[in-house]
Order: structure tokens, then C-alpha cells, then sequence
């Protein structure tokens, strides 16, 4: 029976470290050259999705639209009706951008900053701005409230989502808290699926400042792997709260598709789309209609995408139980680590002994493996504990997947003994 670590003696912990430092030799010594940095899609999950890329003999829409040409700001209506079907929101709601759901919440900081919305002022005329981050969380939802020098406030995770008790005080109290991010579905990176009870309070919750806005970036919505998640529709949750006008909700295919060739999407109250499709005609013409009508021609309908979204999944499983597999032989008996199982989406999130996160990293890049960097996953890239680490299971083969998760749990053993040895 294997012992924790923290309760090995000096002895054994020195034992321990040379065994360990001369199985991680072993890896330098391979001379590895694998970027496990971010989610990106493996080779063969695009391979799957070729037919997209077959030549698009009609390119006229439903209606006789020709998406060769100008025009149709809010996307075409039967690309709006299929975001409609697969995500249970009225197309009405939506406008389709272009292929980045990351460009459309950028945009639409923007429109706030400079605008403002629903009769209040441009939020750049304010003297404070700040927003709830539920930490961990995606980077580079983090990375666009700093460019705009948006003050970021850490909020705790929990297994139901963010924790709703301080997200309501918080709000409640302070009226330069403009907003929250918010991955609802297989949360970037702990895969953490938020309860009913949790849209619910969202929705309906006090918040001081009147034009507060809930980014709901469903990156994940159809990502499914080990069984079907639902989420609550937070529509219904703010139509419920009296908050109608509190939601952006945002959505893409490039993780359906293609990274850079998708289509990405948005939706928003009556009142909110059309404020922003006053703003966005200034901006553009219209997005690519024919990429649009590609998409459509190969996904069809919610039940098209439903059996190709298990198609990817049963590519994308054995990656996440090499993983989880790995991660349970090598480091839940010893203690060295903790994580959360996901059943969707695309990362793995392990949280190692207390400062012990950044040199775990730079032991395996030292190795050949580069992961995404330590603190990325909170607000200004402080991660407090220095703990979490991201791991993106999706885009190596499955032969180097194994390898980089076996050195990656050498690199977290032996920098836990280090810690307890006394060395930092």
C-alpha cells in the first residue's frame, strides 16, 4: 500500500527524490517536443470534419438570398434558427459574427466602454470599472477586461459553479461591478457544469449597477463526452429575475468545425440586439454568408450536430482517459494532487501542493512538454496558491499524450517532495 507523501520520513522523502530525479533524467534525455499549451484540436478531429470544405455548388440561402453579396447583417435566417435549435433560444435573439465568439465579446466590451447601453452611460465616463471573474477561468476572458484597465475580482469556484454567496454580495454592494464572466458548461479549465439553482441566482440576483451584464460564453454547450450535461437556459433565468436585458450569450463552431472557420454567434434581449446591430452596421457589412451556408449544409439540424458532436466525442475520450487514468495511477494515492473528473469540454484542471504549480511547469518544459503557464487561469496570472495547472489533453496523438502525462506526473511528485524536503 502506497503512503501519502506528507507522511513519509525525511529517509523515505530522500529516497523518494533520487528515484524520482533519475526517472526524470530519463525524459530529458528523450529529447520531447510536445505543446500541450492550449485546447487546441488534434489532427484527426479535423480530419472528421473535411466535408465542411467540400465546394459549395449553391450558394444561395432558403429564402433566394445570395450569400455571394452584401447584406444580412444578423447572419442568414436559417443559420440563426439552427443556433436557435441547438442552443434553445429564440433566433430572434441572435446575430451571427464572424468565426470568433472571442471577437464578438471583445466587441462587445467595446461597445460598452465607448456607448453604453440600455440609456446609461459609456462605461469609459465612469470612474471605477470592475468585473467578477470566477477563478479558475479562461485566460483570455481575463486578458480583455485588463486591456481595458477593468479591475478584475477573483470569485471561487465551486462544484455547482461559481460561488453564488459572495457573487451576490458583491454585486449588490458595488455599483462599478459591471459584469461577470461566466463559462457555464464544462468551465474552463475545471469542466465544472453550473446547477439550475446557480443560473437561477444569476438571473434574478441585486445587482447595484443597473446595466450589469452576464458574458455567457457557452463554448462548451454541445462538448459532451462522458454524457449529456443540461444547462438551465439563463434567458428563462432573467426573463424570471426581471432582468431581461442582463445577458450576452455567446457560442461557436470552431470546435465543431474549424478554429478560425467557423461561425461564431451571439444573442442578446430585443433591446440589447438591437443597440448592438445599430453599432455592429457601422462596423461591417455582414459576416461570410458562405461560410454560413457550408456550416449549415454539413451540420443541417440540432439532431445533424448531435451525432457528430458523439462522432468527435469518441475521438476525443481515450485522450481524457489516458489523462485521468495517468493521473489516478500515478498521483491520487500519494496525495500529491487533486482534480476534478470532467464529463465535457476540453481540459483537465489539477491543482498540485501550495506553490508548487510554477515549478512543476518549468521541470516539464525543461523535459520537452509545454503546458499552459502557471497563474494563467486567474486574473492578472496570480494564481494565490500557485497550485493550478491546466491540462489540455486534446491536441497531441494519443502515444504522446501518454508520455507527456506520465513525465507530467513525475515532474508533480518530484517537486511535492522537494517542497517537503525543505528545498523552497
Amino acid at each position: 500500500m502506497i503512503k501519502p507523501v506528507n507522511e513519509l520520513s525525511q529517509s523515505e522523502l530522500a529516497a523518494l527524490k533520487m528515484e524520482l530525479e533519475a526517472e526524470y533524467s530519463k525524459y530529458v534525455g528523450k529529447n520531447l517536443a510536445l505543446n500541450m499549451a492550449r485546447g487546441k484540436p488534434a489532427g484527426s478531429l479535423l480530419d472528421h470534419n473535411m466535408s465542411v470544405l467540400e465546394t459549395l455548388d449553391d450558394p444561395f440561402a432558403a429564402d433566394g438570398t445570395d450569400a455571394r453579396n452584401y447584406g444580412i447583417l444578423e447572419g442568414l435566417p436559417e443559420m440563426r434558427k439552427f443556433f436557435g435549435d441547438v442552443l434553445d433560444i429564440d433566433p430572434e435573439c441572435i446575430i451571427v459574427g464572424g468565426n470568433s465568439s472571442l471577437t464578438l465579446m471583445y466587441d462587445s466590451i467595446v461597445r460598452l466602454m465607448m456607448f453604453g447601453t440600455g440609456g446609461y452611460p459609456a462605461w469609459r465616463t465612469l470612474p471605477k470599472l470592475k468585473f467578477l471573474c470566477p477563478s479558475p477561468g479562461y485566460d483570455r476572458h481575463f486578458a480583455i477586461t485588463q486591456e481595458f484597465g477593468i479591475e478584475m475580482i477573483t470569485v471561487p469556484m465551486t462544484e455547482n459553479g461559481p460561488d453564488m454567496d459572495v457573487v451576490e454580495k458583491l454585486a449588490a454592494e458595488d455599483d462599478a461591478i459591471k459584469g461577470i464572466w461566466c463559462v457555464p458548461l464544462y468551465s474552463n479549465p475545471q469542466g465544472i457544469c453550473y446547477s439550475d439553482e446557480t443560473v437561477a441566482r444569476l438571473g434574478r440576483m441585486k445587482t447595484a449597477a443597473p446595466d450589469f451584464k452576464i458574458f455567457w460564453d457557452n463554448a462548451y454547450g454541445v462538448h459532451h463526452i462522458y454524457g449529456e450535461v443540461k444547462l438551465a437556459n439563463i434567458f428563462d433565468a432573467c426573463n424570471a429575475g426581471g432582468n431581461p436585458d442582463r445577458v450576452y450569450y455567446f457560442f461557436s463552431t470552431s470546435k465543431i468545425t474549424f478554429p478560425g472557420a467557423g461561425v461564431a454567434m451571439m444573442a442578446a434581449s430585443a433591446a440589447e440586439r438591437k443597440e448592438i446591430l445599430k453599432r455592429m452596421g457601422i462596423q461591417t457589412i455582414g459576416s461570410d454568408k458562405l461560410n454560413q451556408l457550408r456550416t449549415l449544409r454539413v451540420l443541417k439540424d440540432a439532431a445533424t450536430l448531435k451525432k457528430h458532436m458523439a462522432e468527435l466525442a469518441d475521438i476525443l475520450r481515450p485522450k481524457f482517459d489516458i489523462v485521468l487514468e495517468t493521473l489516478d495511477a500515478e498521483l491520487r494515492a500519494g496525495g500529491y494532487a487533486s482534480w476534478i473528473t470532467p464529463r465535457g469540454g476540453y481540459f483537465v484542471s489539477l491543482d498540485t501542493m501550495p506553490g508548487c504549480a510554477k515549478k512543476t511547469l518549468e521541470l516539464a518544459k525543461n523535459a520537452g512538454v509545454t503546458m499552459t503557464g502557471a497563474g494563467a487561469t486567474f486574473p492578472y496570472k496570480r494564481d494565490p496558491a500557485d497550485s493550478n495547472i491546466r491540462i489540455a489533453p486534446t491536441y497531441p496523438t494519443d502515444d504522446e499524450l501518454q508520455t507527456a502525462m506520465k513525465l507530467f506526473c513525475v515532474c508533480v511528485k518530484l517537486v511535492a517532495v522537494k517542497k517537503l524536503c525543505g528545498e523552497f
